[in-house]
């Protein structure tokens, strides 16, 4: 096994993981409820699916297409979404 892969891998998620929506949503679940262990254990496997299905899916285009056009399609996926933040419509911002 690659431990330093691992520990890149393991880094790279679990920051990127901190604050996000999927953890909010296991807090708020979680405050409503007496009982943790369901609650850890679906978040937990949604994250498994999750990543099992990204590195599934990246293992495959890793296969079909060039590792640099694959890293340039993220790239240009997390820059669109990142533009699309910036420049949001504030006329469809939902205010309480």
């Amino acid at each position: 096994m690659d431990w330093k892969l691992l520990l890149i891998s393991f880094t790279a998620v679990f920051i990127s993981e901190l604050g996000d929506k999927s953890q909010l949503a296991a807090i708020v679940l979680s405050s409503n409820s007496k009982s943790f262990k369901p609650i850890f254990w679906g978040a937990s496997s949604a994250l498994l699916l999750a990543t099992l299905l990204g590195v599934w899916l990246g293992g495959g285009l890793g296969e079909i297409l060039p590792v640099r056009w694959v890293k340039a399609i993220a790239a240009l996926g997390f820059a669109t979404m990142a533009i699309r933040l910036l420049w949001k419509n504030d006329s469809q911002t939902v205010t309480y």
